[in-house]
């Protein structure tokens, strides 16, 4: 990919965070789900770490290797012409050095953002200190830039997805968090897990800066997000286990005897699906 269309893309991205509609994003695993997100009309298409890692075998958490996740990355970035924002997990590394070096890897690979958790591993033990993580996201914006692609980054903090701590000193850690990620130079900022209303209102108000919420069942809705302010919306891994469990209907129906006309009934059409990919999208 040209390195200034690149950096086009980049600053496109960073654009349908201002408004003044809400950013919905269908999160994909391939490129063949990224084709399928592009095609239904969205600007821009984000990968889901956890869909990418169970379809290569490995259970969530940043236990995929990071070529893997490059190669899924790369491969999508060529299949759409969309900006790719890729979910990236805590940038595979620990270090500020390792960060750099995935920075200039997303960028080598056509993203042009990416997800940057800022826990390490399965429990609490691993939240990175709020100073390294802000000298991680400082060295993936450098990193980046230099490379003539300012990635933009998506701070994630996974106090009330885990969660962390007391519950009653989650709102208060969460913002002292993600003000300190904005300051670093994070151009957004995500808080799965967070589904009451009125804290996402006061979260919005509280850290200044384009809020992601992830959609989850019992959850405000797309139109009562956007009314709280909020700037981004996403499914993570949603779109990919609602594909999973049509899979696991169909294949125990058929198992069953069921009718296999009906059972795909909903299909894309092969030819359809052949076509999506035929043409390089670069």
């Amino acid at each position: 990919m040209d390195i200034r269309e690149q950096a086009k893309k980049a600053e496109r991205l960073r654009e349908l965070h201002k408004g003044p509609e809400i950013l919905v994003l269908a999160n994909a695993w391939d490129a063949v789900s990224a084709r399928i997100v592009e095609e239904a009309g969205y600007p821009a298409v984000a990968t889901t770490s956890a869909g990418v890692a169970n379809a290569l075998g490995y259970r969530d958490g940043q236990r995929v290797s990071r070529k893997e996740m490059l190669d899924v990355v790369a491969r999508i970035a060529r299949a759409v012409k969309v900006p790719v924002t890729a979910d990236f997990e805590a940038g595979y590394g620990t270090s500020v050095e390792e960060m750099r070096e995935s920075a200039k890897k997303l960028v080598e690979a056509g993203a042009v953002g990416l997800n940057f958790e800022d826990v390490t591993g399965d429990d609490e033990s691993t939240l990175v200190p709020v100073a390294l993580q802000m000298e991680k996201i400082r060295a993936i914006r450098g990193a980046s830039a230099a490379m003539g692609v300012s990635l933009l980054i998506n701070a994630r903090t996974d106090i009330y997805l885990m969660p962390i701590g007391p519950a009653n000193t989650r709102f208060e850690r969460t913002v002292e968090r993600l003000r300190a990620y904005r300051e670093a130079g994070a151009d957004c900022v995500f808080v799965p897990g967070l589904q009451d209303r009125e804290l996402i209102g006061k979260l919005v108000k509280a850290v200044d800066a384009p809020l992601n919420i992830l959609l989850q069942p019992n959850g405000p809705e797309i139109a009562e997000l956007q009314k709280l302010g909020v700037a981004r919306v996403s499914t993570g891994s949603g779109l990919m286990r609602a594909a999973m469990g049509a899979a696991q209907k169909m294949a125990n129906a058929l198992r069953a005897g069921g009718d296999f006309s009906e059972l795909v009934r909903d299909a894309i059409p092969y030819a359809e699906i052949n076509g999506m990919l035929a043409q390089d999208k670069k």
